[in-house]
């Protein structure tokens, strides 16, 4: 599908040449952000207004989703949450990380969505970051990436 013509058609350049690391900053932002909720879990520092987010992990897990050994499953929360933060900032893994984020935001999504407002307790950002996750699924790595410098992505 065609692009719709440009209003001011002077910026075709720029937007081209800006397009490549401004998605960088995308993925970069939302491996930061996955980094800063998984390195608490890890460490076992209050985050916000959870004073032990690895215990409200496991909570979630053994109380929600009632799965065995859930605190096997928090550190995989939180192994993917630190660690693929940190190989999304990289842009290494980008597609597999990517995905196992949007399994593990529509997961949280579906599980606290009927229980938190759409404000209030502030569902709208676990949907927004699998809304983010899924994209970067399908749009890969990207130009600046180490994904791109290995020329290999999945």
């Amino acid at each position: 599908m065609p692009r719709p013509d440009l209003l001011i058609p002077a910026l075709a350049p720029l937007y081209r040449a800006a397009e490549p690391l401004a998605y960088a900053l995308l993925r970069a932002g939302f491996g930061v952000i996955m980094l800063t909720h998984g390195l608490p879990k890890l460490l076992g520092n209050a985050h916000g207004s959870m004073a032990d987010p690895m215990a409200a992990s496991i909570n979630l897990i053994q109380n929600r989703l009632h799965l065995p050994q859930p605190e096997l499953f928090g550190l995989l929360v939180a192994l993917l949450e630190a660690v693929g933060g940190l190989l999304l900032i990289l842009g290494l893994g980008t597609r597999l990380i990517a995905a196992m984020m949007t399994v593990q935001m529509l997961t949280i999504t579906c599980l606290l969505g009927p229980t938190w407002p759409w404000i209030d307790r502030g569902i709208e950002y676990p949907v927004l970051m699998a809304l983010l996750s899924f994209y970067l699924v399908f749009r890969g790595a990207g130009r600046y990436s180490l994904d791109n410098a290995l020329g290999k992505e999945l």
